[in-house]
C-alpha cells in the first residue's frame, strides 16, 4: 500500500526526475553487463582450453584458477580487485575498470567450465567423419563440432547471463555507479520504496529480453538436432 500511496503524493517533476536517474543507472549497468559479455565469453573459451591442455601445469594453474573464482563471492572478488593492488603495492585502481576486471575474470572461470563440457559432449567419431569427408581438423572443429557445441552451450550461457543482470549490483560494495546504486540512493533521499519498485521492473525487463534472445538463437540453431 505504501507503494501507491507514494505514487499519488508523487509531483509529475519529481517522477520525471527519478525516472532520468534511473535511466542513467540503468546505462551504467548495462555497461557492465557489456564489457563483462565481450570480454569473459572469449577468455573463457581459453580457459576451456587451457584447462584441456596436455601440459599438466598449465592444466593444474586453470583449475585452480576455476576453483578460486567459482568458490568465493563475486563480492569478495569485487573488493580484492578495487583495495587489494593499493593495500599491497600501494597502486590505485579506477572503480570503472576494477569493476569490469573482477566481473570479466569471475564469469570467464564460469564460461570455461561450460565450454570445456561443450566440446567434451561432442562424440570423437564427428573428427573421424570430417576426415572421410576431406576436412582438415581446424575445417572438421568450425564447420562440424563448433555448431553443435554452440547450440549445447547456449542454454547454460543464457543462464549465467541472466544471473549477470542481476549481479550488476553487486558493484554497489565498491560503490560503483549502476541501478542498485541509484535506486537505493533516491530511495533513501525520497524517503520512498517507489525507486526500488523502479529498479525491480527495470531488472525484470532486462533479463526477459536476455532470455527472449538466446531463447531464439536456440530456435534458430534446432537443426542440429
Amino acid at each position: 500500500m505504501d507503494f501507491f500511496f507514494d505514487m499519488i503524493r508523487m509531483t509529475p517533476e519529481t517522477f520525471s526526475n527519478l525516472m532520468n536517474q534511473m535511466i542513467e543507472g540503468t546505462w551504467q549497468a548495462l555497461e557492465i553487463f557489456l564489457y563483462t559479455a565481450v570480454f569473459s565469453v572469449p577468455l573463457g573459451i581459453v580457459v576451456a582450453v587451457l584447462r584441456e591442455s596436455s601440459l599438466k601445469p598449465v592444466a593444474a594453474v586453470t583449475r585452480f584458477y576455476q576453483l578460486v573464482m567459482r568458490g568465493t563471492p563475486l563480492m569478495l572478488q569485487l573488493m580484492f580487485v578495487m583495495y587489494g593492488p593499493f593495500y599491497m603495492f600501494g597502486i590505485g585502481m579506477n572503480r570503472f575498470f576494477a569493476c569490469i576486471l573482477a566481473f570479466v575474470i569471475n564469469y570467464a572461470a564460469y564460461f570455461g567450465e561450460i565450454f570445456r563440457a561443450g566440446i567434451n559432449s561432442i562424440p570423437r567419431g564427428q573428427y573421424e567423419a570430417g576426415q572421410v569427408l576431406g576436412y582438415t581438423r581446424s575445417q572438421t572443429f568450425f564447420h562440424i563440432v563448433l555448431p553443435q557445441v554452440v547450440k549445447r552451450v547456449l542454454p547454460p550461457i543464457g543462464s549465467e547471463f541472466l544471473v549477470l543482470v542481476k549481479d550488476t549490483a553487486l558493484a554497489n560494495v565498491i560503490a560503483q555507479p549502476q541501478l542498485f546504486d541509484v535506486a537505493k540512493k533516491t530511495s533513501g533521499s525520497m524517503v520512498s520504496v517507489v525507486p526500488l519498485v523502479v529498479a525491480a521492473v527495470i531488472y525484470l525487463v532486462m533479463s526477459a529480453i536476455v532470455e527472449a534472445g538466446f531463447h531464439r538463437a536456440e530456435q534458430k540453431l534446432n537443426y542440429y538436432s
